[in-house]
């Protein structure tokens, strides 16, 4: 996968007891620090005592991913919706993590109560990001392969605040900046609106159950022909938002009562902030 991902899920709570939560946390800080030593050269299996060299990336990945979905956590709580603790993903790749997850369990009360939720985390992820790419962008370099600042409209307007000047072609970052891009990624990939992604509960509050189904088909059907006509990894990404978010969402209890406009207008602002991070800075 590109980025780790953060998903919200439907279903019973696990229950208070924070064991299961506590021990993924722990089981991801191990593979995001062995992956964050990968990215220097050092493999932890061969050379364990340098364990600190990949705790940068791990503790800056880690803190944008419980972030974000702490947003999430902290907002249902708020609004009186039944959530679980935060579920990291350990997995062993060059990335250590496939992100977090919350679950909700019961119904919502209404579609403002799935907004509130859905919009928390990926606005929390995103300061998160923008603060890490502050931090690490003043120590990234010039290479042959890496990140192109121009691949992205806020990507390129943080890196020119933070550096002074827009490269021309691509950088390495370093690891605090390379969290940070990832959770670009995140951010992105979480506000496109399918299914129960953050975007598919938003665009679920915004347009009705309808128009939100209508909308995630649309998008999913637009990634597979992209991907077959333009670029073939849109067609992964079209099977992972199919296969984690599916393109229905489950109804509200009350899906009558309107959003009132501050929602709305701070929805259109979000979606505004997805087209920032997919659309790149005009050449």
């Amino acid at each position: 996968m590109a980025g780790s991902v953060s998903l919200e899920g439907t279903g019973d709570r696990s229950g208070t007891f924070p064991g299961l939560p506590v021990a993924l946390l722990v089981a991801t800080l191990s593979t995001t620090t062995w992956a964050g030593a990968l990215h220097r050269g050092v493999n932890l299996l061969e050379q364990p005592s340098a364990w600190r060299i990949g705790l940068p990336y791990a503790v800056a990945l880690l803190t944008i991913l419980g972030i974000h979905e702490m947003g999430h956590y902290l907002v249902a709580r708020r609004r009186g919706v039944s959530v679980s603790l935060p579920y990291f993903i350990p997995v062993p790749t060059w990335l250590g993590t496939f992100g977090a997850f919350i679950r909700m369990g019961g119904a919502v009360r209404d579609r403002a109560a799935y907004f509130d939720v859905a919009v928390a985390g990926p606005l929390a992820g995103l300061v998160a990001s923008v603060a890490a790419l502050f931090i690490g962008l003043p120590g990234s370099t010039g290479a042959a392969h890496g990140v192109a600042p121009s691949s992205s409209l806020l990507l390129a307007g943080v890196y020119q605040l933070a550096t002074g000047a827009l490269p021309t072609g691509p950088v390495e970052l370093g690891a605090v900046a390379f969290a940070g891009w990832l959770g670009l990624l995140v951010t992105a990939f979480n506000l496109a609106p399918i299914g129960q992604l953050d975007g598919g509960h938003m665009a679920y509050a915004l347009l009705g159950p309808r128009g939100a189904a209508a909308l995630g088909r649309a998008i999913v059907g637009t990634l597979f022909v992209a991907g077959l006509l333009y670029w073939p990894h849109l067609l992964t990404w079209a099977f992972i938002a199919w296969l984690v978010a599916g393109v229905d969402h489950p109804p509200a209890q009350d899906e009558v009562k309107p959003l009132s406009g501050a929602r709305k207008a701070l929805g259109f602002v979000t979606f505004a902030l997805l087209l920032a991070i997919i659309v790149p800075w005009p050449a």
